[in-house]
């Protein structure tokens, strides 16, 4: 999936699509973005040391997890976070790295979906959370 068809399944826009490109690979999903430097979130954190926030790496976890409800089951809903549980930090993620977020369902009845997944960089361990979403109504433009 690249960024116009993830634009058909989330209802993020600007800079708040934080993904790339995504696809499902045997139950689990892989979504990628390589960080570009200019991300308003880099502005602050951390002048002449930037690093991307920890809660933007769950942020893109959790879009990359809706690439496993693709279809039917988002249906104009909007996904929401609803928990984060054992979330650790492991290595920080700099301007010009590709992440890479994996990410599977552990259980689900709708509309709740409870998932697991890591933040990687080149192989490198750089986040991991347990968490929980929901479908929420759409409300809309």
């Amino acid at each position: 999936m690249e960024r116009d068809e993830l634009m058909e399944l989330l209802p993020h826009r600007d800079n708040m699509l934080l993904l790339d490109s995504a696809e499902l690979d045997d139950g689990v999903a892989v979504g990628s973005y390589t960080v570009r430097g200019n991300e308003f979130f880099l502005k602050g954190h951390f002048p002449g040391n930037p690093i991307v926030p920890g809660v933007i790496l769950l942020e893109i976890l959790a879009q990359s997890a809706c690439v496993l409800l693709s279809g039917d089951k988002i249906n104009g809903g909007q996904p929401v976070y609803t928990g984060l549980n054992n979330v650790r930090f492991r290595s920080p993620v700099r301007p010009g790295d590709k992440i890479t977020a994996r990410c599977s369902l552990t259980r689900s009845k709708h509309p709740f979906y409870f998932a697991k997944g890591t933040v990687s960089v080149e192989g490198r361990l750089c986040a991991q959370a347990e968490f929980s979403f929901a479908i929420a109504a759409g409300t809309g433009e």
